[in-house]
């Protein structure tokens, strides 16, 4: 019994150490942010890469010799099977829509081999006096539980339902120490920590809470964030 009370003690004391709890008692320029990387998953399989064509091609023919060889006859049975009066038509939807050709990047229907993330535009906790910045859905940390749900909650209040979305993971997926811009602004430096959120079965959202908004591809992610653009290339795999 009296193991089990000191290990309570020590866990209740690396959690407020750690600047996770609740408490009302922590500094008010100890600030976190809680920042949530919106992800859209490619809809059609990317084109392979020609190294891996290769490759792939190579291994079918090295496996092929050895494979055993059937004859004509018993090859020819699978033809008879299913013909009939009917016959399917269809046309494979085009890679290139027309968000790609108007380079409309407030659509989720462009780039759709590749991964897409929200970015919001305005004022954000941090930025110079106030000013609108590019940044990620976010919310300074108060007074939930856990930063998973602060996170939540910043998604939340810019898409206003989290039902067509899945986080992944309870811990954050990086962090970064942020140094504000203006000195004479009176905040100190930050911690943001990210976590990651995909998009789920739909293809649009009712984005509010900012003067404006893009679906980017990481390439173009990390054009809005020069000073963070090696921590970001290193966080977000794609």
């Amino acid at each position: 019994m009296q193991r089990t009370t000191q290990y309570a003690r020590l866990a209740q004391s690396l959690v407020t150490g750690r600047g996770f709890s609740t408490s009302t008692s922590k500094s008010s320029n100890d600030k976190i942010v809680a920042s949530v990387v919106f992800e859209r998953l490619p809809v059609v399989i990317p084109k392979v890469d020609p190294a891996v064509y290769a490759f792939q091609e190579f291994s079918f023919r090295w496996r092929q010799q050895y494979r055993r060889e059937y004859p004509e006859a018993f090859l020819k049975k699978s033809d008879t099977r299913g013909k009939g009066d009917y016959q399917i038509e269809f046309e494979p939807a085009p890679r290139i829509t027309e968000a790609d050709k108007s380079n409309n990047q407030r659509s989720l229907q462009r780039a759709l081999d590749q991964r897409l993330y929200l970015l919001l535009y305005g004022p954000t906790f941090g930025s110079p006096s106030g000013k609108s910045v590019w940044h990620f859905p976010e919310k300074v940390y108060a007074s939930e539980k856990t930063l998973r749900e602060c996170a939540e909650s910043a998604l939340k209040s810019v898409i206003g339902d989290l039902s067509h979305t899945y986080f992944v993971g309870n811990a954050p997926m990086g962090h970064i120490v942020i140094q504000p811009a203006e000195a004479e602004q009176g905040i100190n430096s930050f911690k943001r920590f990210f976590f990651k959120s995909q998009v789920i079965a739909t293809n649009k959202f009712n984005i509010k809470m900012c003067e404006d908004f893009v679906w980017v591809t990481k390439e173009e992610l990390l054009e809005h964030f020069p000073e963070q653009a090696e921590f970001l290339n290193k966080m977000i795999i794609s």
